[in-house]
């Protein structure tokens, strides 16, 4: 919602203020200026970014449109996941293969559908079970593993940002290009022996090719990566949240304390309370595991 009332309002207010200010919108309408400086943004894109980045951002743009954020119900569930993960470990870290072989089979991750629905997130959880499982490590080699694997995820999740970011600033630069077509086109007609309202209306259009730039520029694709900047960090920060609990638990803390350490990196819009993680984890126990199935599954 907040992103479609951003739309609106940049709208409204330049074309809006065009309008009150005497101008008519069809004058401003240059389907060809548009596909020079769209066509140019998008070539400029593919030719600058290999598959993956441009699979990646394609991905995240979903996400904005769709509006999908990692509410308080995605934290509670990755949360109380982490839990009965280590719970499960308790037993021995064997216990686990069952679960995070095949996850989406396994009636523990079935309980949290919101975690199966984030193949990145998920396969670092499974990866990085699957990484203690294989042999004894300490917390101070764990944590500079996954530091060094968070800094590559980050690297690769923050590309698409970058790249959207170059073609903003390229934006005016592509505008600029257009308009300078349409002065060509214009001065052509000057020897063809156009009359001057005739050369006045192909230059004014060829103006609308600088504006067409600013405007994508400032106006679309500038907001756009930044919020693709915010979604990376939202994605992150949930990865981080393992990290910690993981490290917590190596470190040889309780189950409930190493949860509330990866509860202290939720983003503070969304952070759930000691008291209430420790009532979700309560609820949890009490509940007999038929029914516990039935309601997150």
């Amino acid at each position: 919602m907040q992103q479609i009332l951003g739309i609106v309002i940049v709208l409204l207010t330049v074309f809006g203020g065009f309008m009150l200010g005497g101008g008519i919108l069809r004058v401003i309408w240059e389907p060809v200026e548009l596909i020079i400086i769209c066509g140019a943004a998008v070539g400029a894109l593919v030719l600058g970014n290999p598959r993956h980045v441009l699979a990646e951002m394609w991905l995240q743009l979903k996400q904005i449109i769709t509006m999908r954020k990692n509410g308080a119900e995605y934290q509670r569930q990755l949360l109380l996941l982490m839990y009965e993960l280590l719970q499960t470990a308790a037993g021995g870290l064997k216990a686990l293969d069952a679960h995070v072989e095949e996850p989406h089979k396994s009636p523990l991750f079935q309980r949290y559908p919101l975690i199966l629905k984030d193949p990145k997130l998920l396969h670092f959880i499974v990866d990085n079970f699957r990484l203690m499982a294989m042999g004894k490590i300490n917390a101070h080699e764990l944590e500079g593993v996954l530091d060094q694997e968070l800094e590559a995820i980050h690297e690769e999740l923050a590309q698409p940002a970058k790249s959207l970011q170059k073609i903003a600033e390229a934006m005016p630069g592509f505008g600029i290009l257009a308009a300078v077509l349409g002065i060509v086109m214009a001065m052509n007609t000057v020897g063809e022996g156009a009359n001057s309202a005739e050369i006045a209306e192909r230059v004014a259009a060829a103006m609308v090719g600088t504006f067409i730039g600013i405007f994508f520029c400032y106006g679309v694709l500038d907001p756009i990566s930044n919020v693709m900047n915010q979604v990376v960090t939202e994605e992150i920060s949930a990865l981080e949240c393992v990290k910690v609990v993981l490290v917590t638990h190596v470190a040889g803390k309780p189950a409930l304390l190493a949860i509330d350490a990866g509860r202290r990196l939720v983003q503070l819009n969304i952070k759930p309370s000691f008291a209430e993680l420790e009532g979700w984890i309560n609820a949890m126990n009490d509940e007999p595991i038929p029914a516990r199935g039935g309601q997150r599954g």
